[in-house]
């Protein structure tokens, strides 16, 4: 599942071995007012096997735990995204209270740069005219209905088999918020692109269980090779 506004697109450099089949998931139109459940719902109807692993980046990856709590699941991944409210950085989980956000201006969320620095962090400033091809969802009532969902996320309950992967210099979900068990890499927020050779050396491990999963709750970062 990619991030906010971004298609599946983003996945693009990433080559899977077999036994691994990758199906990719996009963003349908949110109903008016719908809720996070109500919306994993719809797109849990979009898997097509059983006991699936489910890889979501950013929003997304808040998405497929919504999901994984209506849906059996093997394993959850979760790229460049957040596990826990405490997680999100204090500027968005004020906005609940305030609602500053719900005054956004439509302008912002049409203004591609704005959007870009959005969806995938301070980073994106050199290479914009790269990144307006992931970014194919627009419609200005998604992308406030998906800044709601996230500034409001409360959890109901820890994902089961989860395993995150974060950049050490994520601009939009800083590292210094994240908690433990996390896989701390190199990268900034839009890493699954800009980091296409380290995914496509562990992520098939990962997703097989022969990389060392079991170390996640220490300091992983140092048992595999950053390239």
């Amino acid at each position: 599942m990619p991030g906010m506004a971004a298609s599946p697109k983003i996945f693009e450099f990433l080559a899977f071995p077999d036994p691994i089949v990758a199906h990719w998931l996009s963003w349908i139109p949110p109903y008016e007012n719908e809720t996070l459940k109500s919306y994993a719902t719809r797109m849990c109807e979009r898997i097509e096997h059983e006991n699936p692993i489910l890889i979501g980046v950013s929003f997304g990856g808040i998405l497929v735990q919504e999901m994984a709590q209506l849906i059996p699941t093997e394993k959850v991944i979760i790229i460049s995204s957040v596990k826990a409210r405490e997680e999100l950085p204090l500027h968005m989980r004020m906005a609940q209270k305030t609602n500053l956000h719900k005054l956004l201006p439509l302008q912002w969320v049409e203004n591609i740069e704005s959007l870009a620095l959005f969806a995938f962090g301070k980073a994106i400033k050199r290479r914009l005219s790269l990144y307006r091809r992931y970014l194919s969802e627009r419609d200005a009532a998604y992308l406030k209905w998906s800044i709601d969902q996230i500034v409001n996320w409360h959890p109901t309950a820890p994902t089961s088999n989860l395993i995150h992967i974060h950049g050490n210099e994520d601009s939009v979900f800083p590292i210094k918020s994240i908690q433990d068990p996390v896989l701390k890499i190199p990268g900034e927020h839009a890493m699954i692109i800009t980091k296409k050779n380290w995914f496509n050396q562990h992520l098939p491990n990962i997703i097989l269980g022969s990389e060392v999963q079991e170390n996640l709750h220490s300091n992983v970062s140092n048992k595999i090779p950053q390239s």
